[in-house]
């Protein structure tokens, strides 16, 4: 994962990201060429990662080129691609045909409120494509061509198709609003999957998928690599529970097989959530197994093809027979859970060589995972703290007042709402809800979902993140909030820098690093410390007044 740079971040003054015209250009919207301006956009994928994916186009390029170097005949390869995503997926060609211009998304999407860009209103951003299947798919538009709705495709389309589908994060939150039902994520996964076909994809997506091809990982860690990192994960935990973990990796027979995002290996804060799901298994005495092979939950195929997506998903469901577990728990992730919720069975499935969830420590079957074969942990988590069976001291966390951040995906793909919530007031005294509206269906995105988190676009991010970090900064001067928990990856990256920007003071956490923070362990030592390595308020004093006796 990036990460933020505070010198780009103070390069964009909060008071001049703030004024926002919301007036229409007095063009029509057909007329405005997209302005690749500094912080708008993402580098372009590297040629060695589309030649190792055996993807169309390598070459080093740049949006800035007047020249993007495309084959001579891409018209021909986008309207055949178009023609055979229209004939693939119903619900692309219901959501070319059924939108009415009602304008009740028009206000919803984070970067339309960051920016005021009408090409950024979800109902204009699909515009940018549904105006070629009117001119090139209907009768009615060949005849009629703009005068209803349709236009040429250009090489200035395929410019804009790239500059607003990567300011797109595919939160959905539109299509909460939409009284059609049209998915604009899914038509932003059109568009993508469309200029894929020409090689144009952004470096910050792509690299990772091609690691995930690689090595199984988005970052490319090899297996050694993630044990000596898991290890090394406990060792911290032993320096602040004075308790002994082996991690086990690649056991044959266990009977869980856990599956959690790179992110939460190498990118702090989510680190400190790892080290909290490790503790919490070695407290239940779960039979579980990391795996290197399927060491990815995240799948940033979300981002580029469906495809690619079923690709790199493949590895959970192999990994699960190889390894002969009972069924899966995955990890605090965000587009994970959509592919996994939604996607996997039919792509990958079915997983009928699983068992439904059963936990060993509760005797709850989860019947709702009962095609997929994999749970989440925060609804794992939850059933142990109603059930009793972890011993919490929610005092361990006074000096957290905490807020929670309903990621786009568990939220909203997932109806992830409760389980988060119900285990963070069992570990924390001190929790306050951000504005009614901007979070559980309604929730805000990021700014840096769907492999937009990376420095390049930091304008983007900043203005994408505006209506959540203005919401966590209302939070944090009402309540004197001083934490963002989330359960997702990106966003534990990708806050810090919305939070550092727009709510100063205001550090993002997992849920599962409160847990452990929290939980009472057996045969643990004395806690002074938390899984930073912080000292706990008092503890200072305490060993103070201790040495002198």
């Amino acid at each position: 994962m990036a990460e933020h740079k505070p010198d780009q971040m103070e390069f964009y003054k909060q008071e001049e990201l703030q004024q926002i015209d919301l007036n229409p250009p007095k063009e029509g919207w057909q007329d405005q060429p997209a302005d690749f301006r500094p912080g708008s956009w993402i580098y372009p994928t590297k040629p060695k990662h589309l030649e190792s994916l055996g993807m169309p186009n390598p070459r080093e390029w740049s949006p800035a080129d007047e020249d993007w170097q495309l084959p001579e005949n891409w018209q021909e390869i986008i309207h055949k691609k178009f023609k055979e995503l229209l004939g693939k997926y119903r619900s692309f060609r219901i959501f070319m045909d059924t939108c009415v211009r009602c304008g009740a998304c028009a206000d919803k999407c984070h970067f339309f409120i960051g920016g005021g860009d009408p090409k950024n209103m979800p109902v204009l951003r699909a515009e940018l494509v549904r105006s070629i299947y009117r001119n090139d798919f209907t009768t009615v538009g060949k005849i009629l061509g703009r005068a209803c709705g349709g236009r040429k495709l250009t090489m200035d389309v395929i410019k804009e198709w790239f500059y607003y589908f990567y300011q797109c994060t595919e939160c959905r939150r539109c299509s909460v609003f939409c009284p059609y039902g049209i998915d604009t994520a899914e038509i932003t996964m059109m568009a993508r999957e469309m200029l894929h076909e020409l090689g144009l994809g952004v470096n910050w997506i792509m690299e990772p998928v091609a690691n995930c091809h690689r090595t199984g990982n988005h970052l490319g860690i090899q297996p050694h690599g993630l044990k000596d990192t898991l290890e090394f994960f406990c060792e911290d935990i032993e320096d602040v529970t004075g308790i002994h973990i082996d991690p086990p990796i690649n056991k044959k027979g266990a009977e869980v097989l856990f599956v959690t995002p790179s992110g939460d290996f190498l990118a702090d804060p989510g680190t400190f959530t790892c080290m909290g799901y490790m503790m919490l298994f070695e407290e239940i005495g779960l039979d579980y197994t990391w795996s290197t092979y399927a060491s990815e939950g995240g799948n940033f195929g979300l981002f580029t093809s469906a495809d690619v997506m079923k690709k790199l998903n493949a590895k959970i469901y192999a990994e699960a027979k190889r390894l002969g577990v009972k069924y899966i728990i995955g990890g605090e992730c965000g587009h994970m859970w959509r592919v996994l919720n939604q996607y996997m069975d039919t792509m990958n499935g079915p997983a009928d060589f699983l068992d439904v969830p059963k936990s060993p420590i509760t005797g709850t079957v989860f019947e709702n995972s009962r095609s997929t074969k994999m749970i989440h942990i925060t609804e794992f988590t939850a059933d142990l703290i109603k059930h009793g069976k972890l011993k919490l001291d929610p005092k361990m966390n006074d000096h957290v007042r905490v807020t929670f951040h309903d990621s786009c995906n568990p939220a909203r793909a997932m109806g992830l709402l409760e389980e988060p919530r119900y285990i963070i007031n069992s570990v924390c005294n001190n929790f306050h809800e951000m504005p009614e509206n901007t979070i559980r269906e309604q929730t805000f995105c990021c700014g840096g979902g769907a492999g937009l988190g990376t420095d390049e676009n930091m304008e983007m991010r900043l203005r994408g993140g505006m209506p959540r970090g203005t919401a966590v900064r209302h939070v944090q001067e009402k309540y004197d909030v001083n934490q963002l928990a989330c359960v997702c990856a990106i966003d534990r990256a990708t806050l810090v820098t919305v939070c550092d920007y727009w709510a100063p003071g205001v550090q993002v956490t997992g849920v599962h690093e409160l847990v452990a923070n929290a939980m009472v362990m057996k045969g643990q030592k004395e806690r002074t410390m938390n899984l930073r390595l912080e000292p706990l308020p008092g503890a200072e004093e305490k060993e103070a007044n201790d040495g002198e006796s």
